[in-house]
């Protein structure tokens, strides 16, 4: 017991706690994160690639299915509004739409095995059937999905201290990051012996799981209050609370800057495994290894965010080193290939994911003190619903201009000296280069404006200040 006590002492983000909060109540809280992440991983992985290989199900219709998530992402900024003035009888805000969220996601993991069943039988003559539900559920588990995390990103914000948001801001997003990587090994290891009875089995299992973890998330975290229970504060309009919000431009060009890095960033999501295959000769396992390296660095990305934040650091700074990390990550990963350098390439997909991780950090901390203004949940709402609704249109837009491209490239439509395969991963990695150029242009004022004002002392990117 005492070394685990000793080990929970060094964890990088164990300063995050305070009196109020302590250690183990916000490790208990960040529980939400770890049910996000798990959904994540089967809608985006585990059910992509099972519907495809084993169940033969067409690949536009599995990439219009795992599409339909994002069709809620645009509500995030509504849903935080709603949560900021919700009227319960127990003067709840947060927890009902965790709760609901939480429901939408079960019910969702619920029927969405029988109808990717249905859907895969060539000979059902009711297959129509198990498209409508195969849709049904993919809707609800993205729209409970949405809900849960920016309801609960909300509520760690009223709970956590102003000088602490920055180590519980990492706190979170590494807890995200963990239920993803704990949730692939697991469902990897569990459909390794696939069949239709162990699909249901593990989607269900994901099910209960995702209700278990949001209710000890929960419980007793925010406090019964009877006085707003009874006050019933009248909720303003979504467009006049949105005016007041971006008032001043300095919340519109925070979220032009998440749109722009989030894109810089995503659209080689489903590129740089094939292109360290096809144009550097990668084998498989080498190829796999490439995404702990990816999480490897957005982890150590935020250690080192939270510890910076924490002691005096400025978050549009922070924002702005993961996005010029990022151009200089891309640049290698662009140059490796004419180098021939598979390690040149490792290093600079390691430095995707840091600059990836002090991008993400940089911007939620700077919408969490956007916040204070008391428009929390419309604030953290609002940056996630840029950031997954550019991250979805980044990487459909990424995959589809580098078929495009290397298509045009291969089949000698661009000339006879230009067949190279790789041009077209090339073009996109070009493309992010200037999006997160752009990222930079749009955040600098930021930057020069948080620096005059002296709202948060400039921090030293120094070795000395390393964790």
């Amino acid at each position: 017991m005492k070394r685990l006590l000793n080990f929970v002492i060094a964890l990088p983000f164990a300063d995050a706690a305070t009196t109020e909060l302590p250690l183990t109540r916000l490790l208990r809280l960040s529980l939400f994160q770890v049910s996000v992440g798990m959904a994540m991983v089967l809608l985006y992985g585990t059910l992509n690639r099972v519907m495809v290989v084993e169940l033969g199900v067409s690949a536009w219709l599995v990439s219009l299915m795992v599409a339909l998530p994002l069709v809620f992402a645009p509500l995030r900024a509504l849903i935080g509004h709603r949560s900021d003035y919700h009227h319960s009888a127990f003067g709840w805000r947060r927890v009902p739409y965790i709760a609901l969220g939480s429901m939408l996601q079960y019910g969702g993991f619920a029927i969405m095995p029988y109808s990717i069943l249905i859907l895969a039988d060539p000979s059902n003559n009711l297959a129509f059937i198990g498209q409508f539900f195969a849709a049904a559920s993919f809707l609800m588990v993205g729209a409970g999905l949405h809900t849960v995390q920016t309801a609960g990103l909300a509520l760690a914000t009223d709970l956590a201290t102003p000088e602490k948001r920055p180590r519980v801001v990492a706190l979170l997003y590494a807890m995200l990051l963990l239920g993803m990587v704990v949730s692939a090994l697991l469902f990897g290891h569990l459909l390794q012996d696939f069949s239709h009875k162990r699909l249901v089995e593990v989607v269900h299992a994901a099910a209960l799981a995702t209700v278990i973890m949001n209710v000890i998330a929960l419980w007793k975290q925010e406090s019964i209050d009877l006085k707003r229970a009874v006050a019933n504060i009248p909720r303003p309009p979504f467009r006049e609370t949105w005016g007041a919000f971006i008032q001043g431009g300095h919340a519109s060009r925070l979220l032009v800057v998440v749109g722009l890095g989030t894109a810089g960033f995503s659209m080689q999501e489903i590129l740089l495994e094939p292109y360290g295959a096809q144009v550097l000769g990668l084998t498989v396992s080498q190829t796999t290894s490439l995404t702990a390296m990816l999480a490897g660095g957005t982890f150590l990305a935020f250690a080192l965010s939270g510890y910076l934040l924490s002691h005096g650091g400025d978050s549009y700074r922070l924002a702005a080193a993961g996005a010029f990390i990022g151009i200089l990550a891309f640049a290698l990963v662009i140059f490796s290939a004419t180098a021939e350098s598979p390690m040149l390439f490792r290093v600079g997909t390691s430095m995707i994911g840091f600059g990836t991780g002090l991008l993400g950090v940089g911007t939620l901390t700077a919408a969490m003190a956007l916040a204070e203004r008391g428009h929390t949940g419309l604030a953290l709402g609002a940056w996630g619903a840029v950031m997954a609704t550019s991250q979805g249109l980044a990487i459909a837009t990424g995959g589809a201009v580098r078929d495009l491209v290397s298509g045009f490239a291969i089949s000698g439509s661009l000339g006879p000296n230009i067949i190279d395969p790789s041009l077209g991963y090339r073009l996109v990695y070009v493309v992010e280069i200037v999006l997160l150029i752009a990222a930079l242009v749009v955040i600098l004022p930021l930057v020069m404006r948080s620096r005059r004002d002296g709202s948060q002392p400039p921090s030293k990117f120094g070795l000395d200040q390393m964790p």
